[in-house]
């Protein structure tokens, strides 16, 4: 018996914080820490709804292949108790099919859960036939599912499952009692039971169609057409919806009942813990459309019809021929297992609450996004550590919202935010100032031209040119700015943030005339030194031809002397 636990083991890069298997969980038993989606294994039904919702393929089933091929290395004799829903699975298999597939994979025996089936339904009519004139309700304990969420999440309603054990598990202590030597393995499309083969001391191993059907194509193991002729076969119908039903005697006193999907169950079983109800066998399964649609029917096979046309084609008239156990070995008693959820002050909750961004009842929009049905359930989840804040969809929009409104309206720059028609949204104090805008709201939804030259932002948007810190003169409001234009394609909205340089643009302009005039001071003045300068140069100039003129009269005459 195979005691290792994780049934689901989550792939973590591929989870990408989507909320889908969430949303999908019956019972909550998912958290999520950092933006990953871990199962809670105590609470968990393995319904498997997770998996199947999964858009990432973040979810992976346990492989129980190699412990079963152990026991072919090991010489043992393995059977199979195969679940009637294989005809649906593989299109146009037969028993006799599938036998020598698996027996050319190793095993020793083929057989079909559906005799097990047969073994249970006979044993729902005689609890039946025991009861009475007056009786509650009988759920049938078919689905392991169905089983554990009555354990573990509403014990209440234990008095009105049956004591009886599931098909697989019946059949697999017939095989054991007739062959002690065996090892049983069940093979059909349910995760579930897997955990009920752990629990269980005759069945040993559980396989799902999707482990079969890798095995069988990684072996080359092809499926052959045999044709099947057994009529004795109408428990085949068991993985139908009202498929039990359809294999009982009814008696007629009592009224018979089909639930399945998990919400519809969940309901019936709250109905049903009233106790007003009387006379009524219910079959129920967790799946919607019973275990035809599995969640692992070769995962994704969404094809109920088709499926459920199988099923009825290949079940046979007449019960198996069966020798029916003595009832007290198909006895199995269920546990109360319930979940003792730890309490949560109602103040604690509303701070949650706060925090959520949900400061009163009317923004709590239970919109289920985030998975849970409320905002309270969710608050609740958030407290027992199974939930973070930030899953609600609603949260993150007026986070983000308010976050964009900050920045837009803080920021230093005019900012006006226009959709791909030009058509303004948004527009920020400092653009309004630079606008002479008094009611902003007026213009939201008006074009862009209404209060500025809109050809930038065509030739930003048309022709994909860059605007960058362009020199704009905006006559009409007496400002100078430098423009930029942003277009994001992607969210098809266009952003303008206007820089108002007005102040720089008239200082630069003062220091421009300060700096001409200064020029001219200086030209006038270098005019009048250089007048100045001429006119002594001038004098200069005479002083100096006089001396040369003496001089050369004094060399002269020196020169006579000699």
């Amino acid at each position: 018996m195979n005691q290792n636990q994780g049934y689901i083991r989550l792939i973590q890069s591929n989870c990408k914080n989507c909320h889908k298997c969430i949303q999908r969980c019956p019972v909550k038993s998912i958290r999520f820490s950092s933006g990953k989606a871990e199962i809670i294994a105590d609470e968990c039904l393995l319904c498997g709804q997770c998996y199947v919702a999964c858009p990432q393929n973040a979810k992976e089933v346990r492989s129980d292949i190699e412990p079963v091929k152990a026991h072919f290395a090991a010489k043992e004799p393995v059977y199979v108790s195969l679940a009637p829903s294989f005809a649906a699975n593989y299109k146009g298999a037969t028993i006799a099919s599938m036998r020598k597939a698996l027996k050319q994979l190793g095993f020793f025996a083929v057989e079909e859960t559906a005799i097990g089936a047969t073994i249970v339904k006979t044993r729902y009519e005689q609890l039946i036939a025991e009861s009475g004139a007056e009786h509650g309700v009988l759920i049938s304990s078919c689905c392991p599912v169905i089983n554990d969420f009555i354990s573990l999440h509403k014990p209440d309603a234990l008095p009105y499952l049956a004591d009886v054990v599931t098909p697989a598990e019946a059949h697999c202590r017939k095989i054991k009692k007739e062959h002690p030597e065996a090892v049983t393995v069940f093979i059909g499309p349910c995760i579930a039971k897997k955990r009920e083969s752990d629990r269980s001391k005759y069945i040993d191993h559980a396989l799902t169609f999707d482990e079969l059907t890798r095995w069988m194509n990684n072996e080359g193991v092809m499926l052959t057409p045999i044709p099947d002729t057994e009529e004795n076969s109408r428990a085949r119908l068991f993985p139908t919806s009202d498929g039990v039903l359809r294999t009982m005697f009814k008696n007629p006193a009592w009224s018979y009942v089909t639930v399945d999907g998990m919400d519809n169950c969940r309901r019936a079983i709250k109905e049903i813990i009233k106790g007003e109800l009387r006379n009524v066998f219910v079959e129920m399964s967790a799946c919607a459309g019973s275990c035809v649609c599995g969640p692992v029917m070769e995962r994704m096979r969404d094809t109920p019809i088709a499926n459920n046309a199988a099923i009825n084609a290949y079940a046979g008239k007449k019960d198996f021929v069966v020798e029916q156990p003595a009832p007290d070995t198909l006895h199995e008693s269920h546990d109360d297992l319930k979940i003792r959820k730890v309490h949560i002050s109602e103040e604690t909750i509303k701070k949650t609450l706060l925090q959520m961004g949900k400061t009163s009842p009317d923004q709590e929009l239970n919109c289920g996004f985030c998975g849970y049905d409320t905002c309270r359930d969710k608050a609740i989840a958030i407290c027992m550590d199974k939930a973070q804040i930030d899953m609600c969809l609603p949260y993150l929009m007026e986070k983000a919202q308010s976050f964009s409104d900050i920045i837009i309206k803080y920021s230093p720059t005019g900012v006006i935010v226009l959709n791909e028609s030009l058509e303004i949204q948004q527009l920020n104090d400092i653009a309004c100032e630079i606008m002479n805008i008094k009611d902003r709201k007026d213009l939201y939804g008006e074009q862009l031209v209404t209060i500025l030259d809109p050809r930038p932002v065509l030739d930003v948007v048309q022709l994909n040119k860059t605007v960058r810190n362009q020199p704009m003169y905006l006559s009409e409001y007496r400002r100078y700015v430098e423009e930029t234009v942003i277009c994001n394609k992607n969210y098809h909205i266009i952003i303008v943030f206007l820089r108002d340089v007005t102040s720089q643009e008239a200082a630069r302009s003062h220091r421009e005339s300060v700096s001409s005039n200064t020029i001219e001071v200086a030209d006038e003045v270098i005019d009048n030194q250089m007048r100045v300068v001429q006119e002594i140069a001038s004098l200069l100039g005479e002083t100096a031809a006089q001396t040369k003129i003496a001089l050369t009269k004094l060399k002269e005459s020196l020169q006579d002397n000699e």
